[in-house]
């Protein structure tokens, strides 16, 4: 039986000569893997970019369509955003592992793409992110942390200004704070690319 829905793509791994293996966040499912065949072509496989917003057409195990329904194209073409991209679909890959609906939290991350998109100041997008995030799981930020200051530096505004050095604090204290809270948590392998690329 077939069934469509909204996703988002979290990462596309090789699984055979003929197949692709797809985890996405799903509106109607949550997390969820589907085998892709038939990605010989560069723009096909360009469609299961991560943190591509596309609409499946699905049955049990694997995907029969997909289209595009959010071109986030400033994540392809620009090297920040690429990493800061690549860096939310690991962390999103490490922290929603289960198979169950979660409609508000896909609303968010979507939002969150298109903002990172529209963005001409991603410097700081990825520390944004994770603090809303943390708090959308339910275990906020405590007002008594160490990253209580930068959070109010940023709050849901990643444009303001923070130096090199406060960034890279920041990041690794929300990494080892994300450590704490989620017990599938592991540091993503993007996390030195990308405080290389905003060093």
């Amino acid at each position: 039986m077939l069934a469509a829905t909204d996703a988002i793509v979290l990462s596309l791994q090789p699984y055979s000569d003929k197949a692709h293996i797809l985890h996405a966040y799903t509106r109607t499912g949550g997390r969820a893997n589907y085998k892709v065949f038939g990605l010989g072509r560069k723009n096909a496989i360009g469609i299961y970019t991560p943190l591509s917003v596309v609409q499946l057409t699905t049955d049990e195990h694997s995907v029969r369509t997909a289209q595009l329904t959010f071109v986030p194209t400033t994540l392809t073409t620009d090297p920040y955003k690429r990493t800061i991209a690549l860096f939310i679909a690991e962390v999103l890959s490490h922290v929603l592992r289960h198979p169950m609906p979660d409609e508000p939290m896909f609303d968010f991350i979507a939002q969150a793409i298109q903002e990172l998109d529209r963005t001409d100041e991603p410097q700081n997008f990825h520390i944004a992110f994770l603090i809303n995030f943390a708090a959308k799981l339910g275990f906020a930020i405590p007002e008594e942390s160490q990253i209580t200051i930068r959070r109010k530096q940023i709050g849901s505004n990643h444009q303001s200004q923070m130096t090199r050095r406060d960034r890279q604090a920041a990041l690794r204290a929300l990494c080892d704070y994300f450590a704490e809270h989620v017990e599938t948590w592991q540091n993503p392998r993007s996390l030195d690319v990308l405080i290389e690329v905003f060093n």
